[in-house]
C-alpha cells in the first residue's frame, strides 16, 4: 500500500495538531523577547527554542538550545523540557532536565508554548535554589553567589556561543505541510490493483475548469480532444479527419457503379 508522507507527530491527535500549528505560526509571526522556535521537520511533537541569555545575569551574552517535548496525552499533560545547550543553572539537571512548576504541579491545559518558554527564560534571571536539581549550583548560589556567577559565566562562555540560527521559516512550511496532508488524504487511499498494474486513476474535473478539453491544432484551430488524440498525444489536423470521412463515403459509390456495368455486359 503506499505511503502517505506525514508532518505530524502520528500520536498527536488532529485537533491537537491544529491548535499547535496555529500556536506555532503566531510565535513565528510574533516571537517572545528573547527567543526563537523552530519545528523538527521529523516529529512535529518536538520543538525547538534558542534562548538569548538574559541582561544583568551571568547568562548575558549567551545563546542556550533547548527542547520541547510533547507526549501523546498533550495538553492533558504538560512537555518535557530539555536544555540541549550546558548551562551551569540550579534548576537544569546535568541531562538537560529542566524543573519548573509550569512544567509540573502548575501546568494546566490552558497554558501554551509561549508561556512555558518565557517561564523558562525568567528562570535564567530568577533561580530556585529551593527545588535544584543542579545541587551544586543550589548550594553555592545560597552560600556565596560570586563562585556561582563565575562559574555560570565560565559555562556560558564555553558551551553557549551563538549556533546556527533556528529555521523559523520551517514553521510556516510544516504548518503548509499539515493543511496538504489534512487535504489530500485522498491520495492515500489509491487502489491496491492501481498500484500494482501502475495506472493511475482518471482524475475528476474540477468544478472550476471548462467543461471541454481544447487543444490548438497546427492551423490554429480549436477542435476537441478525442480517444485517439488522447492516446498518442497529439491532436490529428481537421483536414485529415475530413479526408478520411470522405474516402469512406466514397467507397459504396464506386462499387455501384461496378455492379451496373456487369450488368450491362451481361445483356450484350
Amino acid at each position: 500500500m503506499p505511503q502517505c508522507y506525514q508532518a505530524t507527530n502520528e500520536n498527536l491527535p488532529p485537533n491537537v495538531i491544529k491548535q499547535l500549528a496555529k500556536e506555532l505560526k503566531n510565535l513565528d509571526d510574533s516571537p517572545p523577547e528573547g527567543i526563537k522556535v523552530g519545528v523538527n521537520d521529523d516529529d512535529f511533537s518536538t520543538i525547538f527554542a534558542d534562548i538569548e541569555g538574559p541582561a544583568g545575569t551571568p547568562y548575558e551574552n549567551g545563546v542556550f538550545r533547548m527542547k520541547l517535548i510533547l507526549t501523546h496525552d498533550f495538553p492533558h499533560s504538560p512537555p518535557k523540557g530539555y536544555f540541549l545547550t550546558k548551562i551551569f543553572h540550579p534548576n537544569i539537571a546535568s541531562n538537560g532536565e529542566i524543573c519548573v512548576n509550569a512544567l509540573k504541579k502548575d501546568w494546566s491545559p490552558s497554558l501554551g508554548l509561549r508561556h512555558v518558554l518565557m517561564v523558562v527564560r525568567c528562570l535564567l534571571i530568577e533561580p530556585f535554589p529551593e527545588s535544584a536539581l543542579n545541587e551544586q549550583a543550589g548550594k553555592m548560589l545560597l552560600d556565596n553567589y560570586d563562585e556561582y556567577a563565575r562559574h555560570a559565566r565560565l559555562y556560558t562562555s564555553i558551551h553557549a556561543k551563538p549556533k546556527t540560527k533556528l529555521k523559523t521559516g520551517a514553521i510556516s512550511e510544516s504548518t503548509t505541510a499539515l493543511n496538504v496532508g489534512q487535504t489530500h488524504t485522498s491520495l492515500c487511499n489509491v487502489d491496491q490493483k492501481t498500484v500494482v498494474s501502475g495506472v493511475a486513476p482518471l482524475q475528476q474535473p474540477s468544478p472550476l475548469a471548462p467543461t471541454a478539453n481544447i487543444v490548438k491544432g497546427g492551423n490554429n484551430l480549436d477542435h476537441p480532444l478525442t480517444a485517439d488524440t488522447a492516446v498518442s498525444g497529439s491532436a490529428a489536423p481537421p483536414s485529415l479527419t475530413m479526408k478520411k470521412e470522405a474516402g469512406l463515403a466514397k467507397l459504396p459509390a464506386d462499387k455501384k457503379k461496378i455492379d451496373a456495368r456487369k450488368k450491362s455486359l451481361k445483356r450484350l
